[in-house]
């Protein structure tokens, strides 16, 4: 019998009207490149199989699943055993890459960060089809003036249209999860602002939503000596809240702040 380690987060995803969604929203073709993150004992990769991809990578930790996977599909997958965090995934996005993810939920929001920061995304993934705690995802795709919105909303979207696609019961996996969770499908962007440095908008976000009930003015007093203008410029109402400010205004602050630092 094989025993689920709570410590690396494994909900194996067991019903199989999801895993047919999941592998819809994909719509994998033959010229695709697959990437799935925690394959478990590989009910999912058995449906991508299927499709027939032009390569399928897999990245599982646990070494008793990598025995499991290599006698399940033999030759037909490329498995690395290694921790998803520490993984540099520019080494195995190819063009056409589809990245599908059943992310460990402690991690899920780290990843994210890791995958929106890799240069010329854009040109080598077609789309991520990911599971998140449905709380978190919630907070990825908020709107402004809602009280989920805030750093993770922001930085998603600056290089990913993001969609949720179904809530899902916790009885969908096994062991089931305390909690609800959402598949969420990202398009990585062809235009989006460009930054000199993914880190200065995690930066500016996290000086504003630190506190997210103090006004605007607090934290482009802490960024610039000259936020007046700053604000001016942007028409920015320095008695608004962080989470007042749309998507668009945060890029351009970022904008200025990265012209007062380089």
């Amino acid at each position: 019998m094989f025993f689920k380690k709570k410590s690396l987060g494994q909900n194996f995803i067991i019903d199989k009207k999801i895993i047919d969604l999941i592998i819809g929203v994909g719509n994998i073709d033959s010229k695709d490149e697959i990437i799935e993150l925690g394959p478990g004992n590989g009910a999912l990769t058995e449906k991508i199989i299927a499709k027939e991809p032009k390569s399928i990578t897999v990245i599982e930790k646990d070494e008793r699943l990598v025995d499991i996977l290599k006698k399940k599909f033999s030759n037909d997958l490329n498995i690395i055993n290694k921790d998803m965090m520490k993984v540099s995934y520019e080494n195995y996005l190819k063009e056409n890459s589809i990245i599908f993810g059943n992310l460990p939920y402690n991690i899920s929001t780290q990843i994210l960060a890791k995958w929106i920061k890799i240069r010329n995304l854009d040109k080598f993934c077609k789309k991520l089809v990911l599971m998140f705690q449905k709380e978190v995802a919630e907070r990825i795709i908020a709107e402004p003036n809602t009280k989920n919105y805030g750093r993770l909303s922001i930085l998603s979207n600056w290089r990913m249209k993001v969609e949720k696609v179904i809530d899902i019961k916790p009885n969908s996996f096994s062991p089931p999860p305390k909690v609800n969770s959402s598949l969420l499908v990202f398009i990585p962007k062809k235009k989006y602002h460009k930054l000199k440095d993914p880190k200065s908008l995690e930066h500016v976000t996290n000086i504003f939503f630190s506190n997210r009930r103090k006004m605007v003015k607090k934290p482009l007093q802490f960024l610039f000596k000259n936020y007046e203008d700053i604000s001016k410029t942007l028409s920015i109402d320095l008695n608004l809240r962080p989470q007042n400010l749309d998507n668009i205004t945060y890029y351009k602050i970022c904008e200025f702040y990265e012209a007062s630092i380089y």
